[in-house]
C-alpha cells in the first residue's frame, strides 16, 4: 500500500464538486460523492498500477495515470512513486482535462 499525498489543487476540486452537489441535489448526494472519492483513493492506494495512462500519454506527464470516482462523472490523477501517490487532480470527465491538469503540472 502507497499512502495519497493530495495536492492543495486536488482537495480544492473535491470541496468544489461536494459544494456543486450539495446546493444542486442535496446533502446525501454530496456525502455519496465523498465517499465515492474515498473508495477511489483507496483503491489506488492498494493498486497504483490498475490507472489509465492515457492522460499521461496525451499529456507527455511519465507515470500519470486516471482512475474513475463510480457513479459520478469525476476522475482521480495521480503519479506513483515510490514512497506515495501524487494526486494531482480531481477532474470531471466532461471537462478540459488537459488543460486543467496543466494547472498542477
Amino acid at each position: 500500500m502507497k499512502p495519497r499525498a493530495l495536492r492543495l489543487i486536488a482537495e480544492t476540486d473535491i470541496e468544489n464538486a461536494f459544494s456543486y452537489y450539495l446546493n444542486e441535489a442535496g446533502a446525501n448526494t454530496a456525502l455519496g460523492f465523498l465517499a465515492e472519492v474515498e473508495t477511489a483513493l483507496s483503491h489506488i492506494e492498494q493498486n497504483p498500477g490498475t490507472g489509465s495512462p492515457r492522460y499521461g500519454e496525451l499529456c507527455d506527464v511519465p507515470g500519470l495515470r486516471l482512475w474513475r470516482v463510480m457513479r459520478f462523472p469525476y476522475a482521480v490523477l495521480y503519479v506513483e512513486h515510490a514512497a506515495h501517490l501524487d494526486v494531482l487532480r480531481v477532474l470531471h470527465q466532461h471537462r478540459d482535462i488537459p488543460a486543467q491538469l496543466a494547472d498542477a503540472l
